[in-house]
C-alpha cells in the first residue's frame, strides 16, 4: 500500500517493477508547467543529486511534465512505467505541481533532504498510476505573527511544509494588539513604533513569568513581495489580514487618534504585553477610515489575493458606550446599538473592496449586523456561524475553534507544555468534517474548504510553533484534500501507519513535531501556566 499523506483517491499498483531516476533521467515539460520544473530542480533534484537536464518527450527515462484538460482543477494522474519513466499530468499547473509533491513523497525521506545522503544510491519508484484530485479548493492554514513575529525565513519553511501537505492558503495574521507586522510606507510608526512591545507574557495571561526584554520585528515590503512570490511558485495564495475595529492597540499606540480618545488617554497606550483582548478598538471616524483606507489601498498592491482579511472578531464595546463622539456617530448614522458601529465598519471595507476587484472575509462576527452579497466567513466559534452564513448565501471556511485550532494542547499529559483548552489529539482531527450535516446540497456549496488556525501567545519560537502544529496538520490537510468517509468511518489505524512512513519526512526536513509517546524533554515547559479545559469539547 502505498504510504502518501494526504491519502489519493485511487492507486493502481504498487507492482513489483521498478522505475528508475538517476541522472540521465531528463525532464520533459510542456508549456505551463514552469512552476513545477523549476521545483524540480532547485528542490528535488538537490536532494538526491539529480541534475534533471532537459531532454526528448519521447525519452525512456524521462520524468514528463504536460497539461490535461479533461482532468479538473488541481487534479493530476502521476504514472509509473518502466521503459516510459514518470508522467505526471494535471488538470492545471498546479495539479501538475502537487502530483510532483507526490512523486517526492514516493522517494522516500531523503528526497525532503537539501542535499543528497547517499550520492550514487540507486532511485526510483515502483510502477503504479495514482490519481487524484482535492475535496476542497480553500485549504487553509493561518498563522498568527502577531503575538510572536517570525522571520521572513520561517515563514518560507511554512511555505514548504504546506506545499508538501498539499495545503494551498495561507492565510497570514499579520496585526493585533501585540503587535503590527507589515511595513506600510505612508505611515511608518505602525512598524517603527507598532511592532515592538516592551516585554512578553510567558504563558497564559495567568501565568506569573514575563520575559523582559523587547519582542517584535515586522515584514519589509520587499519581505512580503518575496513571501508571496515564493507561495506562488507553490501555488499556495496568501490572504492577510488587517484587524478591524477590535484587536487594534498597536495601531493605536502608534498613532493615538485612532483610538477613542474621548474616554481614554490614547497618547499614553503601548503595544499590549499581554494576552487576551484590548479594550482599545478603533474610534469609528471618518479619520479611522481614510487611516485603514491608505493601510488597505497598499496591502493590495503587495497581495494579488481575491479575498482579503478583515478580522472584525472580539471587538470590546466599552469605550464606544463612554464614547460621546462614538454616540454622536451611532446616532448619525441611524444605528441601534454599538454592535451596528461595527457592522457600520465592515460593511465600510466590504464596499471598498468589492470596488476595487476584492472580497472581504472575515471571522464570524460579521455576520452580525449583515454582509455584502460577496463577503466570505471564517466561522471560528464552532460550526453555527458557518450555518448560517451558508444558509444565507455567503461563502464559508470552515475553521471551528474546538476543532482545527493547533494551538490547543494535543494531550491530557501533565508534559504538555503550555497546556491550553480542550484535549484535541491527531485523531481528533483527523475526524474532523469540514461540512454540518444540516446543510443541505446547495448549502453545503458555499463551504469553499477550511482551514487549520495557529495562534501564537504560547509559542514562543518556531520550534514550539512546530510541536503544536505537527503531526496534526498532516491529518488536518488530508480531511482537506482526501475524499475520506464520515468521520466515524474513518480508518485511523491506516493513517497511523502511513505516519509511521511520513514522520521520516518530517526528521528530514528538520520539523520538531510532538512524537506519539509524547514530549520530548526539551519540548516541555514546566511550572509554565497554561489554561487547560477538562472533558468533551463542545460541538456547535
Amino acid at each position: 500500500m502505498t504510504e502518501l499523506i494526504p491519502a489519493p483517491r485511487a492507486v493502481e499498483g504498487p507492482l513489483n517493477h521498478h522505475v528508475p531516476l538517476d541522472r540521465d533521467t531528463v525532464l520533459c515539460s510542456a508549456p505551463g508547467t514552469g512552476t513545477t520544473e523549476r521545483w524540480l530542480r532547485s528542490t528535488l533534484g538537490p536532494a538526491l543529486g539529480l541534475p534533471f537536464p532537459p531532454g526528448p518527450e519521447d525519452s525512456r527515462n524521462a520524468v514528463r511534465l504536460c497539461l490535461d484538460d479533461t482532468l479538473e482543477p488541481e487534479a493530476y494522474r502521476l504514472s509509473a512505467l518502466p521503459g516510459r519513466g514518470v508522467e505526471i499530468r494535471g488538470g492545471d499547473a498546479a495539479g501538475v505541481f502537487w502530483g510532483a509533491q507526490t512523486l517526492r513523497q514516493l522517494l522516500g525521506p531523503d528526497a525532503f533532504r537539501r542535499a543528497p545522503v547517499r550520492p550514487g544510491a540507486a532511485r526510483g519508484i515502483p510502477q503504479q498510476i495514482i490519481e487524484d484530485a482535492p475535496r476542497f479548493r480553500w485549504r487553509g492554514l493561518m498563522l498568527d505573527v502577531a503575538r510572536h513575529f517570525m522571520p521572513t525565513d520561517g515563514v518560507l519553511r511554512y511555505l514548504d511544509l504546506m506545499a508538501t501537505h498539499k495545503l494551498n492558503v495561507f492565510h497570514f495574521h499579520l496585526t493585533d494588539d501585540q503587535g503590527w507586522r507589515l511595513e506600510i510606507r505612508r505611515s511608518p510608526r505602525l512598524t517603527e513604533v507598532g511592532s515592538w512591545r516592551a516585554r512578553t507574557r510567558f504563558g497564559h495571561r495567568a501565568s506569573p513569568l514575563w520575559e523582559e526584554k523587547p519582542h517584535g520585528g515586522f515584514y519589509t515590503q520587499d519581505d512580503i513581495r518575496e513571501i508571496v512570490a515564493y507561495a506562488a511558485e507553490r501555488h499556495i495564495t496568501v490572504v492577510p489580514e488587517i484587524d478591524i475595529p477590535g484587536h487594534s492597540q498597536a495601531a493605536i499606540a502608534a498613532y493615538p487618534e485612532l483610538g477613542n480618545s474621548d474616554v481614554v488617554d490614547t497618547a499614553s497606550l503601548t503595544v499590549w504585553d499581554d494576552w487576551g483582548i484590548s479594550p482599545n478598538v478603533l474610534a469609528p471616524t471618518d479619520r479611522t477610515l481614510r487611516f485603514y483606507e491608505g493601510v488597505f489601498e497598499e496591502v493590495l498592491e503587495l497581495f494579488p489575493s481575491t479575498f482579503v482579511h478583515v478580522g472584525g472578531d472580539e471587538c470590546r464595546k466599552d469605550q464606544w458606550r463612554a464614547s460621546p463622539a462614538a454616540q454622536d456617530r451611532i446616532k448619525e448614522l441611524g444605528l441601534a446599538d454599538e454592535d451596528g458601529l461595527q457592522s457600520w465598519f465592515v460593511r465600510h471595507f466590504d464596499a471598498w473592496l468589492t470596488a476595487r476587484g476584492r472580497r472581504l472575509i472575515g471571522w464570524d462576527e460579521i455576520l452580525e449586523g449583515g454582509l455584502a452579497e460577496g463577503a466570505a466567513v471564517s466561522s471560528w466559534r464552532g460550526y453555527a456561524g458557518g450555518v448560517a452564513a451558508a444558509r444565507a448565501g455567503h461563502d464559508v471556511v470552515m475553521c471551528p475553534e474546538q476543532q482545527v485550532y493547533l494551538d490547543h494542547r494535543q494531550d491530557g499529559g501533565a508534559d504538555e507544555p503550555v497546556p491550553i483548552g480542550y484535549v484535541r489529539t491527531l485523531e481528533d482531527i483527523y475526524r474532523f468534517d469540514p461540512v454540518p450535516p444540516q446543510l443541505t446540497g446547495e448549502q453545503a456549496r458555499h463551504v469553499l474548504g477550511t482551514q487549520a488556525n495557529v495562534w501564537t501567545e504560547a509559542m514562543e519560537d518556531r520550534a514550539r510553533v512546530d510541536y503544536q502544529a505537527f503531526p496534526r496538520l498532516a491529518a488536518f490537510a488530508e480531511i482537506a484534500w482526501s475524499a475520506l468517509p464520515a468521520p466515524a468511518d474513518r480508518d485511523f489505524a491506516d493513517f497511523e501507519r502511513r505516519m509511521t512512513a511520513h514522520y521520516r519526512r518530517l526528521d528530514a526536513q528538520g520539523v520538531a513535531y510532538r512524537p506519539p509517546t509524547g514530549p520530548r524533554p526539551w519540548q516541555r515547559r514546566p511550572g509554565v501556566l497554561g489554561r487547560p479545559i477538562e472533558g468533551a469539547p463542545p460541538n456547535v
